[in-house]
């Protein structure tokens, strides 16, 4: 029976698979882990202490937390009081904290340590209550403030003799949560979600996308404040039984990955594009036999992916088989190639599901010819969030999928993509205009240009917001270019630019783990970072990177200079959203003055503009 509400969901994964591990983290150096019973009876007794202090249907709870079993249980304990979670980002600063609190009319947030208590104690919020993960050894209880753990066990002492007959009460159309947006084009707005919101979408994806197995552990190191981990990292796997280990954060991915061998994981792009590089850069710095060899092996499994594209279902449902010769082949580039990859990876990964930005199609093609298929979608905070995803029987590199079977896409005059599904939220919190703009005859207008081929398959662009308008008449678009020159080892991030000019320009930001080392074997005398982007073999190197993986693109969308900048950028620098995107209002407005002089010629030379000076 499809459950009705996400308590219910949990609750029928619970009945089937009480004895099996349900969530894993490290904890003093091991992974340890959770039942699915352990975790029922937590979030049953921390429900207990929430409605102690007073949380009520319809109440707005924070969650201000890495990702980690507390978010979890929190979450749904929440969910089970018919009261609505309000994740927050933890790695924005105090007063971003503060708007996402007063906007969602919080009156409590769980919080994950003393540093993140702070950020509440610093900002303009008036909250009821505090509640603490993992309070540190000068923790002091208040009245304003508790421990989880001490709130856990006093809704075991005092339990909801109702609470089972509470949450199966929730109507599918109540209100779950309010995830707010990145802020990138402005103040972030609250997106409402129900639990039918997420069901349908959780249903419509099982039907596309490879099927999630009770056998199989999934590693999540997205943050679980945002809605594509949300789903796809949390709610998707604790549907089937699957096991959900978290990555102590993204700096400990490899290792992680060798300690719990994930057998599906989910990311945005940023990973893939730096798996990439560090793969094709030892490839390089190998010997001719070993380049020799590995070019092979992505030449046979190339032809795999083509012949899996090209072979119509009818005939795979029939078990056709790929030519013997192929399949020979296959088996050797897996002995000598394929599984040396996938060992860095753990050693079971069968899928990885990319979703929170475009993924560049030649890397998409590159793991799946290393028989490491990528599975790509597109959706919104906004859709639950997904809008479509490739099937695994029939992927389709270069694009984002087809719709989900439930939701319908279609393509504005303007180039606009449309979605119409029972996964596209109820509205914006307490902004009833912000709405009406952007859900009108019950389309939602996603502010992202793109298109459809002949197959149904979505392609998307860019942002609308972003296309970048010649003064020659071209458009282009700049989040390909960037996709493309993040390829380097060499550079972190790109951010093109050129609105309204003659030519594009591209502000890189050098990859310093990379770049130290080759410094240092030119013989440099490596100083402070500034110095180093000022070194004329450093400007001449990231300028030659992005010539070398832009020629492919027309000459107009190809950067016509490129400004090194000095600068990291970070979530808590502005110039990241938390999914490690750009915030591109903030990069125009902090390099404006380095743009307009790179602009123009006769005021600052080629040099300096470089350098970032």
């Amino acid at each position: 029976m499809d459950p009705k509400n996400l308590l219910e969901m949990l609750s029928q994964t619970v009945e089937r698979y009480s004895e099996k591990d349900a969530l894993m983290w490290k904890q003093d150096g091991s992974y340890v882990s959770m039942t699915y019973q352990a975790l029922w009876d937590r979030i049953r007794n921390l429900a207990a202490g929430l409605a102690r202090l007073g949380v009520n249907p319809g109440d707005k709870v924070a969650i201000l937390s890495n990702s980690n079993q507390m978010w979890a249980i929190s979450d749904f304990a929440i969910g089970s009081l018919g009261a609505v979670s309000v994740p927050v980002y933890p790695t924005i600063p105090y007063n971003q904290v503060s708007y996402v609190l007063k906007n969602g009319d919080c009156t409590i947030a769980i919080v994950e340590n003393d540093e993140q208590l702070q950020k509440v104690r610093d900002g303009d919020a008036e909250l009821q209550h505090a509640i603490v993960m993992e309070p540190g050894p000068d923790f002091t209880a208040t009245g304003h403030v508790s421990s989880l753990a001490s709130l856990e066990k006093d809704g075991a002492i005092h339990p909801l003799n109702d609470w089972e007959e509470r949450w199966k009460a929730i109507a599918e159309d109540q209100l779950m949560t309010i995830i707010h947006t990145s802020g990138t084009t402005g103040e972030p707005k609250g997106v409402m979600l129900s639990h039918e919101n997420f069901l349908s979408n959780m249903k419509a994806i099982q039907f596309w996308l490879i099927e999630l197995k009770p056998e199989d552990v999934q590693l999540s190191y997205l943050p679980l404040s945002h809605v594509f981990e949300r789903l796809a990292g949390h709610y998707m796997p604790l549907s089937v039984g699957t096991t959900i280990a978290y990555a102590e954060s993204i700096d400990t991915i490899q290792d992680n990955m060798q300690e719990v061998q994930p057998t599906i994981m989910t990311s945005v792009p940023r990973l893939f594009e730096k798996v990439y590089a560090r793969v094709v850069e030892q490839v390089e710095g190998g010997s001719p036999v070993k380049r020799k060899m590995f070019n092979w092996a992505l030449d046979v499994g190339g032809q795999r992916y083509d012949y899996y594209l090209n072979t119509p279902v009818q005939e795979m449902l029939l078990n056709k088989q790929m030519p013997k010769k192929l399949q020979r082949h296959l088996l050797l580039a897996d002995r000598l190639v394929y599984q040396k990859i996938k060992q860095r990876l753990g050693g079971r990964m069968r899928s990885m599901v990319v979703g929170g930005g475009t993924l560049n199609p030649d890397i998409a093609r590159f793991f799946w010819s290393l028989d490491i298929p990528i599975l790509e979608g597109y959706g919104l905070t906004e859709t639950s969030p997904v809008v479509t995803t490739n099937p695994i029987t029939r992927a389709k590199v270069g694009t984002t999928g087809k719709p989900l079977p439930n939701v319908k896409v279609r393509i504005a005059s303007d180039g606009e993509v449309l979605v119409k599904g029972p996964n596209v939220m109820q509205g914006y919190y307490k902004n009833q205009e912000a709405t009406d703009k952007d859900i009108v005859d019950g389309w939602l207008h996603t502010g992202d240009i793109g298109s459809l081929d002949e197959e149904g398959y979505l392609k998307i662009i860019d942002r609308k917001k972003r296309m970048l308008v010649l003064s020659t008449g071209k458009n282009v678009a700049p989040a390909p270019v960037e996709s493309v020159i993040n390829e380097s080892s060499y550079i972190e991030f790109a951010a093109v630019v050129g609105d309204g000019r003659q030519y594009v320009i591209a502000l890189v930001t050098p990859d310093m783990e990379n770049l130290l080392p080759w410094a240092k074997q030119q013989g440099m005398d490596v100083g402070s970072r500034a110095e180093l982007c000022k070194r004329d073999e450093v400007q001449q190197l990231l300028t030659d990177e992005v010539a070398r993986l832009t020629q492919s693109h027309a000459d107009y969308e190809q950067p016509k200079k490129v400004v090194v900048v000095k600068d990291e950028w970070t979530v808590d620098s502005g110039e990241l959203t938390p999914k490690l995107s750009l915030k591109m209002n903030h990069i125009l407005e902090k390099y404006k003055s380095v743009i307009e002089e790179t602009y123009d010629e006769t005021s600052v030379s080629e040099r300096e503009v470089a350098a970032g000076t």
